[in-house]
């Protein structure tokens, strides 16, 4: 059958109008760069870091993996089974698996359903989840999510001072440093950092969700209460303590409760622990940590190896 000059027109239109809004029948149009990191046991091994700019539209978390590394999938080509010859596995003894996070959010779709829009920050571990199967947000990523927000969407980002004095002072300067907008007040729906002694930031339901064990947050850290105060406690994979701090000890974690916006606590047993934890608030200190203590100037990946 053949089709007339006026339809073939009119064809030639529509694909070229297709192409234009970027509807799936090429490559689409370029984004911006994406970071990709790859690592194992918590961040502690790096196996592949690379900076990505040759993405488009309709690219995808899992498509932009598959193309920069040797990757093995499963249930239809959703989810990554292996990395690099690193296989998802589950024992008696330890439950292993890769788990990604974006702008230090841990997604909550599979990598092939995440549409990566340009200027992300995306991070695969592959660690044991025996203790906890969920580590709903990192601080690895900094100075994501506060500069992007996450899941496409940017965030007001609010720094809740409950005692902190002047590490209130150099948490802000420390994220305006790194280009994040401070908002004035609380707003609703804003990236919040707790700034304090764990005393006054334990008050919080979101920071109060690590008390619970990584389990309920996915901080693998714990402040025990002496009956004078409270001394931090780093925990091993297993969620177990494995290494006592001394009391000025700081923390830095990152948690989230339900679905609202990851919850920051930059916090310690007293003053010094809190400026101390203010301290670590660039790249060098957090760059592929789920968590951070410090102690004596001496910082501890968490949980602890």
């Amino acid at each position: 059958m053949s089709l007339g000059r006026g339809t073939v027109v009119a064809i030639a239109l529509l694909l070229a109008a297709l192409a234009v809004a970027g509807c799936g029948l090429g490559p689409g149009n370029g984004v911006g760069d994406v970071g990709l990191t790859v690592t194992r046991d918590y961040g502690t091994v790096p196996v592949l870091r690379r900076e990505l700019g040759d993405l488009t539209e309709s690219d995808t978390a899992m498509r932009a993996l598959e193309r920069n590394a040797d990757v093995g999938t499963r249930y239809g080509g959703g989810f990554v089974q292996s990395i690099e010859g690193l296989e998802a596995q589950e024992s008696v003894d330890r439950s292993l698996d890769w788990f990604f996070y974006v702008d230090g959010v841990e997604s909550t779709v599979g990598a092939a359903d995440y549409p990566l829009r340009g200027g992300e920050a995306v991070w695969w571990d592959y660690r044991d989840w025996s203790a906890a199967m969920r580590v709903p947000a990192v601080v690895g990523s900094w100075p994501q999510p506060f500069l992007d927000g996450y899941d496409g969407r940017v965030r007001p980002v609010a720094v809740e001072c409950l005692g902190g004095g002047a590490a209130c002072t150099t948490v802000r300067e420390r994220l305006r440093s790194a280009g994040v907008r401070v908002a004035s007040g609380s707003p609703d729906g804003a990236i919040r950092v707790l700034v304090g002694p764990w005393a006054r930031v334990r008050q919080d339901p979101a920071a109060a969700q690590i008390e619970g064990g990584p389990q309920a947050s996915g901080v693998f850290a714990d402040f025990r209460s002496d009956g004078r105060g409270y001394a931090l406690e780093g925990l091993g994979e297993d969620g177990k303590p494995a290494r006592a701090f001394g009391a000025g000890a700081g923390l830095v974690a990152a948690t989230r409760r339900y679905e609202a916006p990851p919850v920051w606590v930059v916090t310690g047993s007293k003053s010094s622990g809190v400026a101390a934890a203010a301290g670590l608030l660039d790249a060098a200190g957090l760059r592929d940590h789920y968590a951070v203590a410090v102690d004596g100037g001496e910082e501890t990946p968490l949980p602890v190896r």
